[in-house]
């Protein structure tokens, strides 16, 4: 026997200490727990037989855009690491605004495809400031006002789909604005995404209604089915995003439910040790909680043929080109376009 196999491993209360800290696999790993007291760790997953029919896509939150770098050099950061699309998001400045002239947005869309780059849709933090649902009716009003321009937007950029926040219940981060009756909720919403429909249709434009779980509306696959299906148009389909319910939630479930009806996906990653929702539980993909090849079997059982868009709030402060690096190879893996390195046996 070797002379540390007779030191004895944590007691219980140590364990439990230690594991509410660091991975039972970690702590496993260190000798410090038996391996049997790990946590099973799944067998690695089998690539697909062939690559699939999607495309890979980024949005340009993941860089410091437009505050470090331009929209030009994003773009050629996102092509250089192997993606086919970007994400646009629509702000109250810069390249793609209300002030924004159609030919500058115009433009935009045709820098991406000089650069070999589709554009995989327009996205906007403006649906929780202004609200579809908000209590103060000039904020509804201008939040339409804002919807039917990034519907116009992304005509002239060459896209199908804007990412559309319905409504809010209420917004964590907003506590001073009043929550919203969940019957008022749905009932604004319905009437907003009404309004839209024929702008959508004249512009040729999809209405892809995003599921988020901290706006208190829409919290099951089922109401979201509901709330998309009552138009009865074509024109009015799911963002889906991976991360967003991931808190009491898993993104595999979901996907056969809404099935067809999702037009858009983004993909987040969500640690669900973190018994707190808020944007720091967002982590680049495979750094979470996520079964990957779970939720990339489902996409592949509905027949999901369009964009998979990574979704990440924090730029890395130094070099911030690298979480694009990082993030290319492995939408390639989720893909089927390039296998997981072989480990070195030699």
């Amino acid at each position: 026997m070797s002379k540390s196999s007779s030191i004895p491993r944590l007691s219980r209360r140590e364990a439990l200490a230690y594991a509410s800290a660091f991975p039972a696999a970690f702590l496993a790993s260190q000798g410090l727990l038996a391996a049997e007291q790990a946590v099973a760790q799944p067998a690695a997953p089998q690539p697909p037989a062939r690559p699939r029919p999607m495309k890979s896509s980024i949005n340009l939150w993941a860089l410091p855009y437009p505050r470090r770098m331009s929209l030009a050099d994003c773009l050629a950061v996102c092509k250089d690491a192997g993606f086919d699309a970007v994400e646009l998001n629509y702000a109250l400045d810069g390249d793609l605004s209300p002030d924004a002239p159609d030919k500058q947005i115009a433009e935009a869309g045709d820098l991406a495809r000089r650069m070999g780059l589709e554009v995989s849709g327009v996205c906007s933090f403006l649906f929780w400031p202004y609200a579809l649902t908000h209590e103060d009716r000039a904020k509804r009003d201008r939040g339409l006002q804002l919807a039917r321009q990034m519907v116009r937007a992304a005509k002239l950029l060459g896209t199908e789909n804007v990412l559309v926040v319905p409504g809010a219940v209420s917004i964590p981060w907003m506590p001073e604005v009043p929550p919203v009756p969940p019957d008022v909720c749905e009932r604004r919403a319905t009437d907003a995404i009404k309004t839209l429909i024929e702008d959508a249709e004249q512009s040729g434009v999809y209405l892809n209604m995003e599921n988020i779980f901290i706006n208190g509306f829409l919290h099951s696959p089922q109401e979201m089915n509901a709330f998309v299906d009552q138009f009865g148009s074509d024109r009015v389909a799911v963002h889906f995003d991976t991360g967003n319910i991931m808190q009491l939630h898993q993104p595999e479930h979901w996907i056969p439910i809404l099935g067809k009806r999702i037009r858009n996906v983004h993909l987040k990653e969500f640690n669900q040790s973190v018994h707190e929702f808020n944007i720091h539980t967002f982590r680049p993909l495979l750094d979470g909680s996520t079964n990957w090849p779970a939720v990339m079997r489902a996409f592949d059982a509905i027949d999901y043929r369009g964009y998979l868009t990574f979704e990440y709030f924090n730029p890395y402060p130094h070099y911030p080109e690298m979480l694009v690096y990082q993030m290319g190879p492995v939408l390639d893996l989720l893909l089927g376009r390039k296998a997981a390195p072989a480990p070195n046996s030699e």
